[in-house]
């Protein structure tokens, strides 16, 4: 294991994916975090990553504080909450803080997520990030002037969901380069924000030059994932139906299971939750 350096060790606020394309893979590369100590060395100058980072992961979705600190505890990168009112998945915003902190509690390196979609003004309030969270991801129409506005108002990661419905899509990525600080790519389902299981084409995707680091939503379960892996790099995935037993009720030995599939990933850090 690389050592721990205090002085580069990144703040559990600050996953290193977020600090610069050289940090993400360096970070990736010596070495993944527990599910309490995130690990960053700096041996000498930065040099170019010539290998494919392995891929983060997010588990979105969840409900219930107990069952986030377990998924948190299996070595999970980011936990997501849902704050839009029409999903099955919805966490009201006075139990939210509870569920954030039951995740720091127990892995502070793991990245908790708002994800809403077209907030108003009212709802302000409920988006900083005192509430618990360290990013805000944004699932609905936002244009990248209100992306960039909402992530100067609220000092926090903003990450921009887009959801396809054609490659020509792929196109809206690169406006939001400088207003946002990753992407998530999602399949487009009518009348629903994600969660639907339903995958991007994969071949949509390969070629495609990415302007940020991205995430990959959208079918991603134990079933899939290594073919995926093969076919495209995202810097990555996030589940939510494919690990779950009922909306907002995740399966432990199904995330254990997706872990195991993802390169780099030790299944001795895993755990033993059921």
């Amino acid at each position: 294991m690389p050592r721990i350096l205090n002085s580069c060790q990144p703040s559990p606020t600050r996953c290193p994916l977020l600090l610069g394309g050289l940090d993400a893979c360096r970070w990736l590369a010596l070495g993944r975090r527990t599910a309490r100590t995130p690990i960053l060395e700096r041996a000498g100058p930065p040099r170019p990553c010539t290998v494919p980072a392995p891929p983060l992961l997010k588990i979105c979705g969840l409900r219930d504080p107990l069952q986030a600190a377990a998924v948190a505890e299996l070595g999970v990168d980011a936990i997501g909450v849902i704050a839009v009112a029409s999903s099955p998945r919805f966490l009201a915003a006075a139990d939210r803080p509870g569920l954030f902190a039951a995740v720091r509690a127990v892995a502070p390196a793991c990245l908790g997520v708002l994800v809403v979609a077209n907030p108003s003004p009212e709802q302000l309030a409920e988006l900083d990030p005192a509430m618990g969270h360290q990013v805000l991801q944004l699932h609905g129409e936002e244009s990248p002037h209100t992306c960039r506005q909402l992530r100067g108002q609220l000092g926090c990661q903003v990450w921009k969901a887009l959801r396809l419905r054609s490659p020509e899509d792929l196109q809206r990525a690169a406006t939001y380069a400088g207003a946002v600080d990753a992407l998530l790519l999602d399949a487009w389902v009518s009348g629903q924000l994600g969660g639907t299981g339903h995958a991007v084409p994969l071949d949509w995707l390969q070629g495609w030059q990415a302007p940020l680091p991205w995430w990959l939503a959208g079918g991603v379960r134990p079933e899939r994932v290594t073919e995926l892996l093969r076919q495209v790099q995202p810097t990555g995935l996030d589940a939510s139906s494919g690990v779950e037993r009922s909306p907002g009720d995740k399966d432990l030995q199904r995330v254990r299971q997706l872990l195991r599939c993802l390169p780099g990933r030790d299944p001795l850090e895993l755990g033993s939750q059921g």
